[in-house]
């Protein structure tokens, strides 16, 4: 069942229709009799519920030969989406960022800061000072984009302006 869900989760942005869906994260946990199946996707235009609820009818088809019983999410990042590969770093440049780190980096291990892209094997976050901090990829337990409505409503602004 879970090697199915696996199989079938990454080979989905390969598939006809789902060409831009990028799949973020997937999870299998048991539970006595039943495993837990998610899938956290994001596409550049935004997840929303039909995306999901194609996905989600697409995986039933592949899972529902296996004959076990399961529960299968198929959900958005969030407007806090983590950054789980270095290209995820790079994608959201520009953006606030919130990563904890397994070790103290200058001092701390929770950092606040816009993403700067990588460097090396280390990700750039830059204060709004313009000071730098390098966190290392590998000393990177979690890391999330931060959401700012003014911040999210001001960026909307700038587009709709370029737009015209």
């Amino acid at each position: 069942m879970i090697e199915t869900f696996e199989r079938a989760a990454e080979a989905l942005p390969l598939e006809e229709g789902f060409g831009d869906v990028e799949i973020v994260a997937h999870r299998a946990v048991r539970h006595g009799r039943t495993t837990a199946l998610t899938l956290i996707v994001d596409r550049p235009s935004g997840v929303d519920v039909e995306l999901c609820g194609r996905v989600a009818s697409r995986l039933n088809v592949a899972l529902e030969a296996e004959g076990d019983e399961y529960t299968l999410e198929v959900e958005s990042p969030g407007l806090e989406r983590p950054l789980l590969r270095p290209a995820d770093y790079e994608r959201f440049r520009g953006r606030p960022v919130r990563a904890v780190t397994t070790v103290p980096v200058d001092g701390q291990k929770t950092h606040r800061g816009t993403l700067a892209g990588v460097r090396g094997l280390a990700v750039v976050l830059t204060n709004p000072k313009g000071v730098e901090t390098l966190l290392p990829l590998d000393a990177i337990k979690t890391a999330n984009l931060e959401f700012d409505p003014r911040e999210d409503l001001r960026r909307a602004k700038q587009e709709r302006r370029a737009s015209r």
